[in-house]
């Protein structure tokens, strides 16, 4: 049994993660419109009937843009932390949303999501690990450092979204303003490339199937320079870059293989 993961939009201007088995499955963060999940989601072969709750990581727009009008149109649950809540100005249905804790196991059919602390420059910032049928799946994103928490959950994972925000070099010759250059290389701003493949080189597990690139800056990244990075150190490992301007193809994750081919809508299997 699979896991099925893609990402249909990753960067500062909206970030969604679709993870889910056979029968359902949830979305980590709403950046995106509704509409533009929908369309999405279809084009993907994936059925956002099967979407049953979302999980929000923090109150940035480019995370929650979409929440209520998805939650509302779809009847979905939100997971969100009060004080996230506090800080988004979203606009809920009082009985859709729902509060975690650190490592609190929520259940959502079979999927378990447990969410974790991590440094962002928010008011109360989670990443999440989504497991389901013995597989583990991290959304890895908006982290300014790898605390113990970011190390310990990567570990686990049999894939991973996983930031890669910036070069270095591109952002220190750029021409974002100085404020904002030291926002973004804080340890509570976001994960350089060479941050993020140190993560990747010491941390990987061997049953690492797909890691994906994620929330790459349009000014101070190439996706082809992130991903050659990355290439050198991969193994066995598929290195996938998400994208800002779409949606990335379904992953299958399992156990048992790190060969697993990425899910085509018109292929020879039925997945959904």
């Amino acid at each position: 049994m699979a896991l099925f993961i893609t990402a249909l939009n990753s960067g500062s201007n909206g970030n969604c993660y679709y993870v889910g088995n056979n029968n359902e499955a949830v979305l980590v963060d709403a950046g995106i419109s509704c509409r533009e999940t929908e369309k999405r989601l279809k084009r993907l072969g994936l059925s956002i009937e099967k979407v049953k709750a979302i999980f929000i990581s923090h109150e940035h727009s480019d995370h929650i843009k979409g929440v209520s009008v998805l939650s509302s149109k779809y009847n979905l649950p939100v997971y969100i932390t009060y004080t996230t809540l506090k800080q988004s100005g979203l606009y809920l249905n009082k009985d859709l949303v729902k509060s975690f804790n650190a490592y609190e196991g929520i259940q959502i059919g079979d999927l378990t999501v447990k969410a974790f602390p991590k440094l962002h420059d928010a008011s109360d910032p989670y990443s999440f690990i989504v497991s389901g049928n013995g597989i583990k799946i991290g959304v890895l994103t908006d982290i300014g450092s790898a605390c113990e928490h970011v190390i310990n959950n990567f570990k686990n994972c049999h894939a991973a979204f996983l930031e890669a925000n910036y070069d270095e070099e591109m952002l220190e010759n750029g021409n974002y303003p100085y404020y904002l250059k030291q926002r973004i290389s804080s340890n509570t701003g976001h994960l350089s490339n060479n941050q993020a493949l140190q993560i990747f080189k010491q941390h990987k597990p061997e049953f690492m199937s797909h890691l994906i690139l994620s929330h790459l800056s349009k000014e101070n990244n190439c996706p082809d320079l992130v991903k050659d990075l990355f290439l050198k150190h991969a193994e066995q490992t598929q290195i996938i870059v998400a994208s800002r301007l779409n949606e990335t193809e379904v992953y299958a994750i399992t156990e048992k293989t790190l060969e697993m081919a990425a899910f085509k809508p018109n292929s020879q299997y039925t997945l959904f």
